[in-house]
Order: C-alpha cells, then structure tokens, then sequence
C-alpha cells in the first residue's frame, strides 16, 4: 500500500496522480518544480519498480517537464534547462525531481538542493497546482 513520506506534505502542494505516480508542486516559487512519487509499498531505488513502470516513470517525468516549462512561462521566464534528479539522500521514498532551471536562477549553474531556504508559492499555489494539473492531463 501507497503511503506518502511525512517530509513531502510541509514542502510541496498535492497536484494529483498519473497512473504511476503521485505529483506534487514543490513550495519554492524560485523554479517550476514538481516531484514525481511511484504510488507503491517500500520503493526506495528505480531498480524497485518493475521494468514496466520504470518505462511509465520515464514517461511520466517527460509529461512532468512539459507541465515544467509551462509553469516556467507563469513564473515570468522561461526554462532553459531540465534537471530531473532522483535523489533521495534526505527522504528515502522513490521520488524524482523535475526542476526547471535558467541562467540567472538563484542557485545557477549549481544544483538547488540545499542551495538556500525556499520561498512558498504563498496565495499563487492553487493556481500553480491548476496550471500544472491542466498540463499533465489531470
């Protein structure tokens, strides 16, 4: 059974769900960025997914930039770069990334995690949330 790590509710905002995994705006208005979470018991690696979900988790990662860029052009700028991370190092559930990043961004040309504190979406995120519900089909 899906349950989704305690670390993602005070962080991102709930986008909805694809058919593999369960999509979350993360709360830093610096960069269009949303999180993608394979729905299943005790994933903590890629190799964890069966090799049909991995091919669905790739999918869903290119629906997920596309979603990106868009929310990019509501930010005001647009993505030049893609950066799509499964990291994992802080909060072990299965999770990937996918950043849009820019020259001039903040944490440019460094990664963001752990770059400097976010800045929430604040009364923006519902409509972030919508935008990027419209783009992924939700």
């Amino acid at each position: 059974m899906f349950q989704l790590h305690e670390a993602f509710g005070p962080t991102s905002h709930l986008v909805g769900d694809l058919p593999l995994c369960h999509v979350r705006l993360q709360d830093d208005a610096r960069y269009p960025w949303l999180v993608l979470i394979p729905r299943g018991p005790e994933l903590v690696e890629i190799e964890d997914l069966s090799p049909a979900d991995r091919v669905r988790l790739v999918e869903e990662t290119v629906m997920a930039g596309r979603a990106v860029h868009a929310l990019g052009a509501v930010l005001g700028f647009e993505v030049a770069k893609l950066n799509i991370g499964a990291l994992g190092n802080v909060t072990p559930q299965l999770h990937v990334h996918v950043v849009g990043r820019r020259p001039g961004d903040p944490a440019w040309p460094g990664p963001v995690w752990g770059h400097s504190a976010g800045q929430p979406h604040g009364d923006r995120a519902a409509e972030r949330v919508l935008l990027a519900r419209i783009q992924l089909g939700l």
